[in-house]
């Protein structure tokens, strides 16, 4: 039984309603048991104390579609949920509560404080979730998963484990980032990085044994501290003969030599660069190149140590005044200048990290990293758009290795336990009760947590059940289609090839779809502190999810950032609103009517608008799928969009009428026929894209349905409809003829509800032939009351004219227009235009204002400069038609 459509298009009466309806019956659940092919996609897992937001929308909108469209290709799709328990961020989530009641976690202790943190998830993480639902997303939520849960945890233990086992995990002391607040190793995606004003001071070193120095520059003036040497390029002539001579390093009481090494730009300053391998990535590399000395200044709050000397136990920047100042006193500042520099800040706490000198756990990633390069070289792994391919490699073939140890409490405890009788370290799949070498009980657990983005590396495969050999994985993987940001490309998807390959034997993913940033309207990136942050939610609750989901996808396209407004979600409302009253229509017209289930076409007395309008679905269809199977995301929603609004809304809508409303009972079942199955095949079509509205409209058709929702329908592949590429090309040649009639009405202004004569002047018999068979069509979409048709027709007075491929159209304006008044009108809107052109002209031809102007000023202006043309350009043809008729 058809429900009934409600008259006006209200989303937030039936989004919801649906979305309950397809999880309660388990239609996005995945059947690992199903015969049919399978299709999968792991989501890239959002942090448990996130909230939605639009990278996100985007990303998760754009796996929807290939979900659903998989689904209704007849593939088995699992669409594999989760979220991370993001170690840092949640644990500040929770460290902050505790604040807030007067305590931290050392007064709870690690046991009480990672309960607690359990209870936090428990009752108030993955609200994402529900949000991600919202956004209509199908994924099976019967298997989500959590990168702490049981399963999970035990597979990040076995992938540890085995690889300490072949010596791919090891410890070292060497350089990391590090956050004095949080106390923690930071991966380089946890630091961002911020342009802030500072300053460069120009320090004098004193040469020893002679009354020269060599001045350096650098940003942190407090790590010189912590120099070990000065270097220089060994091809400056400048200082070729001070290359082995040493530094009497003010502040310290320390002597340090003069190195050469091509690492320092001697074009750069003065040529030389103080060292200080314990607090900058570069210096580090050099002095392991020239065996320096790692002298760290820092403690792990960030305040100087006992090898600062007198300036022991001052904060950072404390100690940076006092040293500046001191230097100064010593006649060793030689100048301060303002600089930009690009600080790098922790993602949680927004604290200035630092290069900190520190034991930690490491990756042995190159011998991994091959394969992961072999298998994009191969094709194995596909990434789309192809340019992102240089990328990887570039950052593949330079892989250094992975710091995987994190200095908190929240996350996959490191399973090393050091044995206080020999030292020695046991690492076991097991919890470790005694010592492998000495079987000594005296250990104590390694305190640190594993980087989240480790457990995340096998995120693919862990989430089917590995270690264990599931039918799920047997079935699943590898997947399909990775969707995710180029900004984790590094961080999570390199990494997931290289753990995939080595413990699946087998890439996690025969493709991967980078997707593009979404921006403000003017293309900046959205940013709470710049107020141009669009919240998806409200977005939903303001113009629906389908309007919403539209936009994304109709602007992502390959390599481009989404530049998004309101008013752009605002105008697929209107899409959405196009589609709701033309459906409204066709059933309004199909009330007396039950589709077959195949129409027999031979049998129908189709028109020639019944022929084109089957004939373009059929290319839609293809071009569509065609388009999905390419990520050309954009392509399929301009396509869907164009066909929607113009061929079948205003097109052939229009041109049925007259069969829906005439005494013709066999032309009123071609057109009742025609439209039901049009609409019906064209809500297929647009499900992946706009899963609510396509679904309500759906349910209110005529007949028996095929299934119980139209998410479980076939989706439709450009077959079992008759194509007629002949009558296509004659029904455009008669749609031209219209638009050329109106075109003439709309330049001469004449009333939309004014009938009018029009003469055809057709140049061959069948042209001549088409427009009288085409006939009621004009009279009714032209709104021609008196047509004539014929072969060199003799040319009216006062008639506007204008060619339509074989026809010419002759429109008599005596009687319809004031000729006189119409020519003053004209001009005086032709002056008025273009003082607009030569406003907009003469502000692009300032090269002052061009220089200076923001970007989105001068596209705005350059856009009203093209409108402005485009305008007048039409202005000053209509009144050239004008003149020539008087």
């Amino acid at each position: 039984m058809a429900e009934q459509l409600a008259k006006g298009y209200e989303p937030q009466t039936f989004e919801t309603r649906w979305y309950q309806q397809w999880e309660r019956q388990g239609c996005f659940h995945a059947d690992e048991n199903s015969p049919r092919p399978h299709y999968s996609i792991v989501i890239p897992p959002p942090n448990v104390t996130g909230v939605l937001h639009m990278g996100h929308a985007l990303n998760n909108t754009l796996q929807d579609i290939l979900a659903r469209w998989k689904r209704m290709t007849g593939h088995e799709v699992l669409w594999m949920p989760g979220t991370d328990h993001a170690g840092i961020a949640t644990q500040n989530v929770v460290e902050k509560q505790l604040a807030a009641e007067g305590c931290d976690r050392h007064d709870l202790g690690r046991d009480a404080f990672v309960e607690r943190v359990w209870r936090w998830r428990e009752e108030s993480g993955g609200q994402i979730i529900n949000q991600l639902k919202r956004l209509g997303a199908s994924c099976d939520w019967q298997r989500e998963r959590f990168t702490m849960d049981d399963g999970l945890s035990k597979a990040v233990r076995e992938v540890f484990v085995s690889l300490y086992e072949e010596g791919l995990i090891y410890r070292d002391n060497r350089l990391i980032n590090w956050c004095p607040r949080c106390h923690t190793a930071l991966s380089d995606l946890e630091v961002e990085h911020d342009d802030k004003k500072g300053s460069l001071w120009h320090l004098r070193y004193p040469i020893k044994g002679t009354n020269r120095y060599l001045v350096v520059a650098t940003t942190r003036p407090e790590t010189m501290l912590g120099d070990t040497a000065v270097a220089v390029h060994p091809e400056d002539e400048r200082y070729a003969d001070l290359v082995g001579k040493m530094i009497e390093l003010p502040l310290t009481g320390r002597e340090i030599p003069i190195i050469a090494d091509d690492y320092v730009d001697k074009e750069f300053g003065s040529g030389a660069v103080k060292i200080t391998p314990a607090h900058d990535f570069n210096d580090f590399e050099m002095g392991k190149r020239h065996n320096l000395d790692n002298i760290n200044i820092l403690d792990p709050s960030g305040i100087i140590n006992e090898n600062g000397g007198a300036y022991q136990g001052l904060e950072r920047y404390a100690a940076r005044d006092k040293v500046v100042a001191d230097l100064a006193a010593l006649g060793l500042l030689d100048k301060v200048e303002e600089h930009l520099n690009a600080v790098g800040e922790c993602y949680r706490c927004k604290t200035v990290i630092e290069p900190y000198l520190s034991l930690q756990w490491y990756v042995n990633v190159q011998p991994l990293a091959k394969e992961a390069i072999k298998a994009v070289e191969s094709g194995a792994t596909r990434i789309v758009p192809q340019h992102w391919e240089k990328t990887y490699y570039e950052w593949m073939y330079n892989i250094q290795d992975w710091c995987i140890s994190r200095q908190i409490w929240w996350g996959h405890r490191i399973p090393a336990w050091y044995c206080d009788d020999c030292g020695e370290i046991t690492v076991s799949r097991e919890d470790a009760s005694c010592c492998y070498k000495c079987h000594s009980r005296n250990l104590r657990q390694e305190t640190d947590v594993l980087d989240t983005w480790f457990s995340s590396a096998l995120w693919p495969f862990s989430t089917m059940g590995w270690p264990e050999q599931s039918e799920t994985l047997n079935k699943f993987y590898p997947t399909s289609c990775l969707v995710t940001g180029f900004d984790i490309l590094f961080f999570w998807v390199a990494r997931m090839m290289m753990m995939g390959l080595k413990f699946m034997g087998q890439v996690p993913f025969t493709d991967v779809y980078i997707h593009a940033l979404v921006r403000d309207a003017q293309g900046q990136k959205m940013s709470k502190s710049k107020g141009n942050v669009i919240d998806p939610l409200t977005v939903i609750e303001e113009y629906g999810t389908d309007a919403f989901r539209f936009t994304l996808a109709a602007f992502a396209a390959q390599g481009r950032d989404i530049k998004l407004s309101t008013e752009r979600i605002g105008g697929y409302r209107n899409f959405c609103n196009k589609l709701w009253n033309a459906s409204r229509f066709a059933l309004m017209n199909l009330e007396d009517f039950t589709p077959p289930a195949k129409p027999d076409w031979d049998a129908l007395s189709l028109s020639l608008a019944d022929r084109w309008i089957l004939t373009r679905l059929a290319t839609v269809e293809r071009e569509v799928n065609a388009a999905l199977e390419g990520y050309h995301f954009n392509e399929a929603a301009s396509v869907l969009y164009s066909f929607t609004w113009h061929a079948f809304c205003d097109w052939y809508i229009e041109l049925i009428k007259g069969a829906l409303y005439g005494d013709d009972a066999a032309a009123r079942l071609s057109a009742q026929t025609v439209v039901a199955t049009v609409l019906e095949r064209l809500l297929r079509l647009l499900h992946p894209l706009m899963p609510f509205i396509t679904e309500e409209i759906w349910h209110s058709l005529p007949g028996q349905r095929p299934c119980a929702f139209l998410m479980g329908c076939a989706y439709p592949q450009g077959e079992g409809l008759p194509q007629d590429a002949e009558a296509s090309a004659r029904m455009e040649q008669v749609m031209e003829v219209i638009r050329a009639i109106r075109n003439i009405r709309g330049e001469m202004d004449v009333p939309p509800a004014k009938k009018i004569s029009a003469l055809l002047d057709c140049r061959d018999s069948a042209s001549l032939t088409l427009m009288q068979d085409a006939a009621d069509y004009i009279r009714a979409l032209a709104r021609v009351e008196e047509l004539t048709c014929g072969v060199s027709l003799v040319q009216p007075p006062q008639a506007a004219k204008q060619l339509a491929g074989s026809v010419e159209i002759l429109l008599p304006l005596a009687g319809l227009i004031n000729l006189e008044e119409e020519e003053k009108r004209l001009t005086k809107e032709i002056a008025k235009v273009q003082k607009d052109v030569d406003l907009f002209s003469k502000k692009l031809s300032n090269a002052k204002f061009v220089a200076n102007a923001p970007a989105e000023v001068l596209e705005k202006d350059r856009a009203k400069l093209a409108a402005a043309q485009e305008k007048l350009t039409l202005l000053q043809a209509s009144l050239q038609r004008i003149v020539a008729l008087k």
